[in-house]
């Protein structure tokens, strides 16, 4: 069955991921799936990719079970739930109990794509914007596709420790801590003056139920990106808009200002745009890198899988003159950073 398969690599991606809480709960519903109930004959309907490039169906119902657990609403499945301790046959009833007996609300929760709007990305963000401030110190217009909550477009509030250097304001809402490796990034003070964003499905983390969706998400045995979740809400000032990721961008860059640098920003996004839209993105982003300017500079920060090694490749796009740098990787979470900053070409 395909989404006993799926629950199973899903199962092994958290645990590789620090969360053996999660690979235990999806070995369970793996091993005891009800595929004849009305939330297991949904799932037999959908068709293509069921895994996390795709439909993401695992997570969708472990959200779901998250979900319950975070609003007081089974409190026999929150009695085994982290911090709690419970042995596999307690979390097996558990489980199996909350998926019959609330299984309208799972059949409504499954209905919508997981959204993790994963703070500790911006560690990459804030890296990569010190980069792109000392080649033009200008103020930013920031843009963000695929900004779910519009957490990350809020990085120039965070702190970034580097075991060495502490990168961000003063009076930083909170501090992103990755396992650094190699050089420092460049000492800079970029300045955002403009953010916005834009989603499919935007989530406002001010709005009770939707930061419940953003917090089902986070896996319930790593409280800490739960706290970094909620201070980064705290602070969010701006809205994401609802639409087409690239028909927003090409509006955005036709409105760039004088004197200021435009810069791009996507971390876990592209790969789920389809090939049309990314070909399109890219030729529109290079056509407004071909009319920048010193005074005018636009920038292109990108945290994206790239099948090339663990985690996700930091690429950064500098014009005028077109200049790619590669600054290595970092987790998909951001527990980790590898800092590598060297020049890929330059047209």
């Amino acid at each position: 069955m395909r989404l006993v398969r799926a629950f199973q690599a899903q199962a092994k991606t958290c645990t590789g991921m620090g969360s053996p809480f999660m690979g235990r709960l999806l070995t369970i519903l793996a091993d005891h799936w009800d595929a004849s109930s009305a939330l297991g004959q949904k799932m037999t309907t959908y068709q293509g990719d069921i895994g996390p490039a795709g439909h993401s169906l695992p997570l969708r119902i472990a959200g779901g079970l998250h979900a319950l657990v975070l609003q007081n609403a089974a409190p026999e499945l929150t009695a085994v739930y982290p911090p709690n301790m419970a042995d596999d046959a307690a979390l097996r009833n558990a489980a199996l109990n909350a998926l019959k007996t609330n299984e309208d609300f799972l059949l409504d929760w499954t209905q919508s794509p997981p959204q993790t709007n994963e703070v500790r990305r911006s560690a990459a963000l804030i890296a990569m914007a010190q980069v792109a401030a000392s080649h033009f110190d200008r103020p930013i217009v920031l843009s963000e596709l695929g900004a779910s909550g519009g957490l990350n477009l809020m990085w120039d509030r965070f702190a970034l420790a580097t075991g060495t250097t502490t990168f961000g304001p003063p009076d930083a809402v909170l501090t992103l801590s990755p396992n650094w490796q190699g050089a420092q990034p460049p000492q800079a003070s970029p300045q955002v003056v403009d953010r916005s964003g834009v989603d499919l499905n935007p989530l406002n983390p001010k709005d009770g139920d939707e930061l419940l969706r953003l917090m089902a998400y986070l896996w319930a045995d790593q409280p800490h990106r739960a706290e970094l979740t909620r201070a980064a809400a705290s602070v969010v000032d701006t809205k994401v808009a609802r639409g087409d990721a690239i028909d927003w961008l090409e509006t955005r860059l036709n409105a760039a200002p004088t004197g200021h640098m435009h810069m791009i920003q996507h971390t876990v996004a592209w790969q789920y745009f389809s090939q049309d839209a990314q070909t399109h993105g890219t030729a529109l982003i290079e056509a407004a890198g071909a009319r920048a300017t010193p005074d005018t500079p636009l920038a292109w920060m990108q945290m994206e899988t790239d099948g090339q090694g663990v985690g996700a490749a930091l690429t950064l796009r500098l014009w005028p003159g077109d200049l790619t740098l590669d600054l290595g990787r970092a987790d998909f979470h951001g527990r980790w950073l590898n800092w590598a900053e060297r020049p890929v070409h330059n047209f």
